[in-house]
């Protein structure tokens, strides 16, 4: 579905993304790991044409990213609030999506009442502007329109990371479902090992702009991603 092709990015003369070749196959659930400044997310917004690379290519479907808009009728991202409207009311915000994609209000409001236990009482009918939301529940804002779409390619950049354990997990239990029931590919990018490692069956380790594992998900998974981690937070010890 994804094909990655001698990718790069430079910025100051620092390679902040150097990627020879990646595909992600259709159905598959990959999760994106690293440190800060390991290039995770200038590599989503390369995939996502919100920056062009200074070499290579982003193919999904076969279809050149920086040269088709097909691939924007089946992809459902978010990245950060950012791709918010935050001057609309959540409930505004997903008819706007919801019209984008040829759905009437009434199909945007059965779905969401499909992601009641996600919201928790905190998103719909509380009289606010996205912008006055908690960066938790503007993320769940984010998510909710990507699914609004029925995507079948999603990516999510942190998603994790703001919001409450408790939608932690249903956001886990959604994203797993919709992966094995409907074969939506998946792309989600975390600092959270233990969640990275449960919903996804492939890992990227990035580090440096560069790929450096590709890991099938196993009951081993987490503790090589911890001792990985480890060893390198040791390392910058030593070195201070």
């Amino acid at each position: 579905m994804i094909e990655v092709k001698d990718l790069k990015k430079v910025y100051g003369g620092v390679t902040v993304v150097n990627v020879p070749y990646l595909e992600i196959r259709k159905g598959e659930c990959v999760g994106l790991v690293g440190n800060n400044g390991a290039g995770k997310t200038t590599l989503f917004r390369m995939m996502l044409d919100l920056i062009r690379p200074d070499n290579g290519e982003v193919l999904s479907n076969n279809e050149n990213v920086a040269q088709s808009e097909k691939w924007k009728d089946y992809t459902g991202s978010y990245l950060d609030e950012g791709f918010l409207i935050d001057y609309l009311t959540p409930e505004e915000y997903f008819y706007f999506i919801g019209g984008l994609h040829q759905q009437s209000r009434a199909h945007v409001d059965e779905f969401l009442v499909t992601l009641t236990d996600f919201f928790n009482g905190e998103i719909l009918k509380r009289g606010k502007y996205i912008r006055d939301l908690s960066k938790g529940n503007q993320c769940k804002v984010g998510v909710a329109a990507c699914l609004l779409q029925n995507p079948e390619l999603l990516m999510l950049d942190e998603p994790f990371a703001n919001i409450d354990p408790s939608t932690q997990i249903r956001l886990k239990n959604m994203i797993k479902d919709l992966n094995k029931q409907r074969g939506m590919t998946a792309i989600v990018s975390s600092h959270d090992l233990n969640h990275v490692t449960d919903v996804c069956d492939r890992i990227l380790l990035m580090e440096k702009g560069k790929i450096i594992k590709d890991i099938a998900t196993n009951s081993s998974t987490l503790a090589e991603l911890e001792q990985y981690f480890a060893v390198g937070a040791t390392s910058t010890e030593a070195e201070l």
